[in-house]
Protein backbone atom coordinates (compact mmCIF):
# COMPACT_ATOMS: atom_id res chain seq x y z
CA UNK A 1 0.00 0.00 0.00
CA UNK A 2 2.80 2.42 0.88
CA UNK A 3 4.58 1.91 -2.45
CA UNK A 4 1.37 2.67 -4.39
CA UNK A 5 0.82 5.81 -2.33
CA UNK A 6 4.46 6.85 -2.80
CA UNK A 7 4.14 6.32 -6.54
CA UNK A 8 0.94 8.34 -6.69
CA UNK A 9 2.55 11.23 -4.82
CA UNK A 10 6.04 11.22 -6.35
CA UNK A 11 5.96 9.53 -9.75
CA UNK A 12 6.46 11.75 -12.80
CA UNK A 13 4.91 9.31 -15.26
CA UNK A 14 2.09 10.76 -17.31
CA UNK A 15 -0.46 8.42 -15.73
CA UNK A 16 0.33 9.51 -12.18
CA UNK A 17 0.58 13.15 -13.23
CA UNK A 18 -2.87 12.82 -14.82
CA UNK A 19 -4.25 11.33 -11.60
CA UNK A 20 -2.77 14.18 -9.54
CA UNK A 21 -3.96 16.69 -12.14
CA UNK A 22 -7.42 15.19 -11.71
CA UNK A 23 -7.24 15.97 -7.99
CA UNK A 24 -5.91 19.49 -8.65
CA UNK A 25 -8.54 19.94 -11.35
CA UNK A 26 -11.20 18.88 -8.85
CA UNK A 27 -10.12 21.55 -6.39
CA UNK A 28 -9.90 24.15 -9.18
CA UNK A 29 -13.30 23.01 -10.45
CA UNK A 30 -14.86 23.60 -7.02
CA UNK A 31 -13.41 27.13 -7.05
CA UNK A 32 -14.59 27.67 -10.65
CA UNK A 33 -18.03 26.09 -10.27
CA UNK A 34 -18.70 27.73 -6.92
CA UNK A 35 -17.65 31.11 -8.30
CA UNK A 36 -19.88 30.62 -11.36
CA UNK A 37 -22.87 29.96 -9.14
CA UNK A 38 -22.07 32.81 -6.75
CA UNK A 39 -21.47 35.39 -9.48
CA UNK A 40 -24.58 34.35 -11.43
CA UNK A 41 -27.08 33.68 -8.66
CA UNK A 42 -25.95 35.98 -5.84
CA UNK A 43 -24.26 38.86 -7.69
CA UNK A 44 -26.59 38.73 -10.72
CA UNK A 45 -23.95 38.67 -13.46
CA UNK A 46 -25.00 37.08 -16.77
CA UNK A 47 -23.88 33.43 -16.87
CA UNK A 48 -21.30 33.76 -19.67
CA UNK A 49 -19.59 36.70 -17.93
CA UNK A 50 -19.74 34.79 -14.65
CA UNK A 51 -18.24 31.77 -16.38
CA UNK A 52 -15.30 33.86 -17.62
CA UNK A 53 -14.60 35.33 -14.16
CA UNK A 54 -15.00 31.96 -12.50
CA UNK A 55 -12.68 30.36 -15.05
CA UNK A 56 -9.95 32.85 -14.07
CA UNK A 57 -10.43 31.93 -10.40
CA UNK A 58 -10.12 28.25 -11.30
CA UNK A 59 -7.10 28.92 -13.53
CA UNK A 60 -5.21 30.60 -10.70
CA UNK A 61 -5.98 27.78 -8.26
CA UNK A 62 -4.96 25.25 -10.91
CA UNK A 63 -1.62 26.96 -11.62
CA UNK A 64 -0.59 27.18 -7.99
CA UNK A 65 -1.54 23.58 -7.21
CA UNK A 66 -0.14 22.18 -10.47
CA UNK A 67 3.24 23.64 -9.64
CA UNK A 68 3.16 22.24 -6.11
CA UNK A 69 1.54 18.84 -6.67
CA UNK A 70 1.51 17.73 -10.32
CA UNK A 71 4.55 18.86 -12.27
CA UNK A 72 8.06 19.14 -10.84
CA UNK A 73 9.96 19.40 -14.12
CA UNK A 74 9.80 22.87 -15.63
CA UNK A 75 10.78 23.82 -19.15
CA UNK A 76 11.34 27.52 -18.41
CA UNK A 77 13.36 29.23 -15.68
CA UNK A 78 11.07 32.25 -15.62
CA UNK A 79 7.89 31.70 -13.61
CA UNK A 80 6.33 34.75 -15.31
CA UNK A 81 6.89 33.22 -18.75
CA UNK A 82 5.62 29.89 -17.48
CA UNK A 83 2.48 31.48 -16.02
CA UNK A 84 1.92 33.45 -19.22
CA UNK A 85 2.01 30.27 -21.33
CA UNK A 86 -0.10 28.48 -18.71
CA UNK A 87 -2.61 31.32 -18.93
CA UNK A 88 -2.63 31.35 -22.76
CA UNK A 89 -3.46 27.65 -22.72
CA UNK A 90 -6.11 28.49 -20.13
CA UNK A 91 -7.54 31.26 -22.32
CA UNK A 92 -7.86 28.77 -25.18
CA UNK A 93 -9.55 26.49 -22.66
CA UNK A 94 -11.79 29.40 -21.67
CA UNK A 95 -12.75 29.85 -25.31
CA UNK A 96 -13.59 26.17 -25.54
CA UNK A 97 -15.49 26.44 -22.23
CA UNK A 98 -17.55 29.40 -23.45
CA UNK A 99 -18.27 27.78 -26.83
CA UNK A 100 -19.35 24.49 -25.26
CA UNK A 101 -21.48 26.26 -22.64
CA UNK A 102 -23.12 28.49 -25.25
CA UNK A 103 -23.89 25.56 -27.55
CA UNK A 104 -25.15 23.32 -24.77
CA UNK A 105 -27.19 26.04 -23.03
CA UNK A 106 -28.48 28.33 -25.78
CA UNK A 107 -28.61 25.94 -28.72
CA UNK A 108 -29.43 22.61 -27.07
CA UNK A 109 -31.34 24.01 -24.09
CA UNK A 110 -29.45 22.45 -21.18
CA UNK A 111 -29.26 24.26 -17.83
CA UNK A 112 -26.05 26.31 -17.62
CA UNK A 113 -24.78 24.30 -14.63
CA UNK A 114 -25.11 21.04 -16.60
CA UNK A 115 -23.42 22.71 -19.57
CA UNK A 116 -20.54 23.61 -17.25
CA UNK A 117 -20.11 19.96 -16.22
CA UNK A 118 -19.88 18.87 -19.85
CA UNK A 119 -17.48 21.68 -20.67
CA UNK A 120 -15.28 20.92 -17.68
CA UNK A 121 -14.85 17.29 -18.70
CA UNK A 122 -13.76 18.21 -22.23
CA UNK A 123 -11.55 21.18 -21.35
CA UNK A 124 -9.80 19.13 -18.61
CA UNK A 125 -8.02 16.97 -21.20
CA UNK A 126 -7.08 19.95 -23.38
CA UNK A 127 -5.56 21.74 -20.39
CA UNK A 128 -3.60 18.77 -19.07
CA UNK A 129 -1.97 17.66 -22.30
CA UNK A 130 -1.33 21.17 -23.65
CA UNK A 131 0.29 22.23 -20.37
CA UNK A 132 2.29 19.05 -19.99
CA UNK A 133 3.69 19.30 -23.51
CA UNK A 134 4.28 23.06 -23.53
CA UNK A 135 5.55 23.57 -19.99
CA UNK A 136 6.24 20.53 -17.87
CA UNK A 137 8.10 17.74 -19.57
CA UNK A 138 11.47 16.07 -19.70
CA UNK A 139 12.88 15.77 -23.19
CA UNK A 140 12.88 11.98 -22.76
CA UNK A 141 9.10 12.00 -22.15
CA UNK A 142 8.07 13.44 -25.49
Amino acid sequence: MTSILDKLIKSQTTLFQLIRYGFVGGVAFVADYGSLYAFTEWVGIQYLWSAAIAFIVGLTVNYVLSNRIVFTTHRFQSRWLEFTIFAVIGVIGLGLNELIMYCATDLIGLHYMLSKLISTALVFFWNFFARKLALFYKKSEV
